[in-house]
């Protein structure tokens, strides 16, 4: 999770750097993802042995697709399009939330205090190191008069539908391996948006990307998708949904670093802070207790009593 969350961190500026030069649209920036993608998960396939998919499963991967890919994909590139990438990665520090009352909802996950604090903690670490950010108040300043209120709402509903992937296939993604499971998702993702998405594919100005662009839809396509959902379910598998979720805070910290590598920004005092917030948040989360844990403590206390 760490290691996707890096790369997700990255994706948000270069997608903004793309879509810039005018060349590609939001629509061919996330069909070349899910296109590439699909077509790279399908060549790690033929180096493993054949994985049979039953059709109930086959339908359940197809929602997945949905929650997972399309729509998370697709309403957060349309989201940082129309607003900025400041406020965008504002409102993805609400992806945990999402993740913890969904777990407590339909995984009768406990909310407990730790998680809380956690979820608080990781959270006002990210909110410091973005509004702390001289580049965000340039970003919203530009952005004010725009319509940013839709752009905003668009990266919400696509933190919404990731924390609901996690939480909903938790257990289905250990049934099969991680190339089977992302081979399928990408497999309907790209044949969902396709229809929507062709006239812009045409019309793509693919002659005039610099290869600075072309490199950076490269990054897109193979590490901020490819490689990213591969340790996606990894995390999946190993880890409890609100834990896996606590993650996301890293991506404002990569964005971060990167500003202050590339000589756009300073470290200071606040951002470490901000820090030590986040990766404090991380492990509080990832020290509370399950519901498994929490049932065999109490079941331990019964027994001694």
């Amino acid at each position: 999770m760490l290691g996707a969350n890096t790369m997700w961190g990255l994706m948000s500026p270069v997608s903004k750097f793309i879509m810039l030069g005018g060349a590609v649209s939001p629509f061919v920036v996330t069909d070349l993802r899910m296109g590439g993608a699909m077509v790279l998960f399908w060549i790690a396939s033929f180096f493993q042995k054949p994985e049979h998919v039953n059709h109930k499963d086959m339908a359940s991967l197809f929602v997945a697709s949905l929650l997972g890919i399309v729509f998370n994909q697709g309403c957060f590139i349309f989201g940082v399009s129309l607003s900025s990438p400041g406020d965008a990665s504002i409102i993805t520090t609400s992806m945990p939330l999402w993740a913890m009352v969904l777990a407590a909802i339909i995984l009768k996950e406990p909310i407990t205090g730790k998680k809380v604090l956690g979820i608080a903690a990781g959270a006002c670490g990210a909110l410091l190191l973005i509004l702390g950010s001289s580049q965000h108040v340039q970003q919203t300043a530009s952005a004010a008069g725009d319509t940013a209120i839709w752009g905003d709402l668009l990266v919400l509903t696509a933190q919404f539908c990731y924390a609901l992937y996690i939480v909903l296939y938790k257990d289905f993604v250990k049934k099969y391996s991680l190339i089977t499971i992302m081979k399928w998702m990408f497999t309907y993702a790209f044949i969902c948006t396709l229809p929507f998405s062709a006239g812009d594919l045409m019309q793509a100005d693919w002659g005039s990307l610099h290869l600075l662009e072309i490199g950076g839809l490269a990054f897109i396509v193979v590490g901020a998708t490819f490689i990213s959902y591969m340790l996606v379910v990894v995390g999946q598998k190993n880890l409890r949904p609100t834990v896996a979720g606590m993650y996301n805070y890293i991506q404002p910290l990569v964005a971060c670093i990167v500003a202050v590598c590339w000589g756009m920004d300073s470290f200071n005092l606040t951002k470490g802070i901000a820090v030590i917030l986040i990766f404090g948040g991380v492990y509080l989360v990832t020290s509370s207790r399950s519901r498994k844990e929490m049932e065999e403590h109490k079941k331990k206390l019964a027994m001694d009593n």
